[in-house]
């Protein structure tokens, strides 16, 4: 007989960050409304009625993935705020923002701010998940900087332009007009 080492099962928890893990590529590549919880459950290699014991709707897996991505956006903003090379409101807020434009390169964290912006137009839940993401944030930047408020709201702008740049792959552009948006702004 051998002497196998007995199987693990995954726990709810440990299912429910794959599960989550999951949804974000899914959501990022086609959005809240063109995903569907049977191709998440599919891509997760569970069954959809497992993916509803863990998320009991398309909208709490959605508010979820968005929830991680603002986690995932404040935790890389702390690393920078903690190795910045001074304690000025200008030193913090440039780390922070060259932390979040290296974010941003991470395609399906920006796509799932996108998805989620245009998500809260018409949809409460994910507009009261964006709220509180984005609440949550200014409060952080705000005390990390002890930035004005007239810096913080300028430090989100940039971030938001940031977005743009990136997203319609201005890299790739030489005109007056994107370097009139993008000049000054670095983005990887």
């Amino acid at each position: 007989m051998k002497n196998e080492r007995p199987r693990q099962l995954s726990t709810a928890e440990e299912r429910r960050e794959t599960v989550l893990r999951t949804a974000i590529g899914a959501f990022a590549a086609r959005g809240y409304w063109g995903t569907t919880t049977a191709e998440v459950a599919k891509a997760a290699g569970i069954s959809q009625a497992y993916v509803y014991r863990l998320f009991p709707s398309k909208e709490l897996l959605f508010t979820a993935v968005v929830g991680h991505c603002f986690v995932q956006v404040r935790a890389g903003l702390e690393r920078a705020a903690a190795e910045a090379k001074g304690s000025s409101a200008e030193v913090v807020l440039d780390a922070m923002g060259d932390a979040y434009a290296r974010l941003i390169t991470d395609n399906a964290l920006m796509l799932i701010q996108l998805h989620a912006q245009a998500a809260a137009v018409s949809e409460p839940a994910v507009r009261e998940a964006v709220q509180q993401g984005y609440a949550r944030l200014v409060e952080y930047v705000r005390g990390a900087s002890g930035g004005t408020e007239e810096q913080v709201q300028q430090f989100f702008a940039l971030g938001m332009l940031c977005h743009l740049i990136v997203s319609m792959g201005a890299d790739e552009v030489d005109a007056p007009w994107i370097r009139t948006l993008s000049g000054g702004i670095t983005h990887y």
